[in-house]
């Protein structure tokens, strides 16, 4: 009989023990596909090269995925006519009557310009999320998420020092 009472217990922890594993294994499973990174694209150089074409927070966001900190770049108040574009290679990325305030503290647009953009999936915070990344040269640009505005219901949430603002 004892046995019989202990079996839901240890079957609930080995469960436990199953998923927790999982998780652990997830990003380690997701690096090894999906990765702008592992593309060949048009635009390329050496790390070294990169980092004397960019400034340090440039090289930081589109070369090491990084994140700026919401609220400070400047784009986030850009309001006039022109177009957004990569700060690694000048790849025009979005329109600026596709861009709208979202109220993150970053720059975020409803729709990229034709072929602008390429999409891999991240597990970086633990759960897959859609990263962006630069069709020409592979440099992140930051996230899609499907909580934007209409027509598409898509916020492409973009840092702004991965791109460089052209007026019209």
């Amino acid at each position: 009989m004892p046995q019989t009472q202990d079996f839901p217990a240890t079957l609930s922890r080995r469960r436990l023990t199953q998923w927790l594993v999982a998780g652990a294994a997830m990003p380690l499973v997701a690096s090894c596909g999906g990765d702008a990174e592992a593309k060949t694209y048009p635009v390329r150089f050496t790390d070294a090269e990169w980092k004397k074409r960019l400034t340090p927070p440039q090289h930081y966001i589109l070369r090491q995925k990084g994140t700026e900190r919401p609220g400070s770049s400047p784009l986030d108040h850009e309001k006039r006519k022109g177009t957004f574009v990569c700060a690694a290679d000048g790849n025009p990325l979005f329109a600026s009557t596709t861009k709208f305030d979202s109220g993150t503290g970053w720059p975020s647009f409803w729709k990229p310009l034709p072929g602008a953009i390429g999409t891999s999936t991240d597990y970086e915070v633990g759960m897959p999320r859609t990263e962006v990344h630069c069709a020409r040269c592979g440099g992140h640009l930051g996230h899609v998420f499907d909580d934007g505005p209409k027509p598409t219901g898509k916020r492409y949430c973009m840092n702004g020092a991965a791109m460089v603002f052209r007026p019209a």
